[in-house]
């Protein structure tokens, strides 16, 4: 199965390696032409206003936006969540804006407040996962559609609405596979 990973800016390669190391092939998407060939996509952890900004440079913002309207699957971690947003608190932007939520930028505070703790996820495993926040968004609001999948600290962190699935943390900064694993069997199939 060919997985792609916006391959822009931030945490590219860990996303590579995971889905490598679940056997599938990882497709870097650099132009509307790599959208062609997958079945999933994930958005990566960075900075969410240089990717947005190379969204638009590159071509890539409506294309993207297309595709994930007609059913790619997409993963959006950190940043992801927030180029996925239809609204972010305090903050006009607009990036790709299909998921029915809103959420804060850096809401868990700044790169010194960055965390890693442990959840048990049910939907995902029966064990608690290695959460890793690093200056984390979280969703403040959530409209029809969406499921809350995780919260931490009563803030929710991961939702799924449809073919997009959205979180907080950095699951390709562990090295358990069991997110990807999900994202795959629950939204590629």
């Amino acid at each position: 199965m060919n997985i792609g990973v916006l391959a822009l800016q931030g945490g590219v390669i860990e996303h590579l390696n995971q889905i490598k190391a679940l056997g599938h092939n990882p497709i870097e998407v650099k132009d509307p032409r790599h959208l062609e060939n997958i079945e999933g996509l994930i958005l990566p952890g960075g900075e969410s206003t240089t990717i947005g900004k190379l969204l638009n440079v590159t071509g890539l913002m409506e294309p993207l936006r297309n595709k994930i309207k007609e059913g790619l699957p997409v993963l959006g971690t950190c940043a992801g969540m927030i180029l996925l947003a239809k609204n972010i608190e305090n903050d006009n932007r607009k990036y790709i804006s299909l998921m029915n939520i809103k959420v804060k930028r850096n809401a868990f505070g700044t790169q010194i407040d960055s965390f890693r703790t442990k959840k048990q996820i049910k939907a995902i495993s029966d064990k608690p996962l290695e959460l890793v926040f690093i200056r984390a968004p979280y969703v403040t609001e959530i409209g029809d559609g969406v499921q809350v999948l995780c919260e931490v600290d009563n803030n929710i962190v991961g939702v799924g609405e449809k073919n997009m699935l959205a979180i907080s943390f950095h699951p390709e900064l562990t090295s358990n596979l069991e997110f990807l694993r999900y994202f795959i069997k629950e939204y590629i199939k």
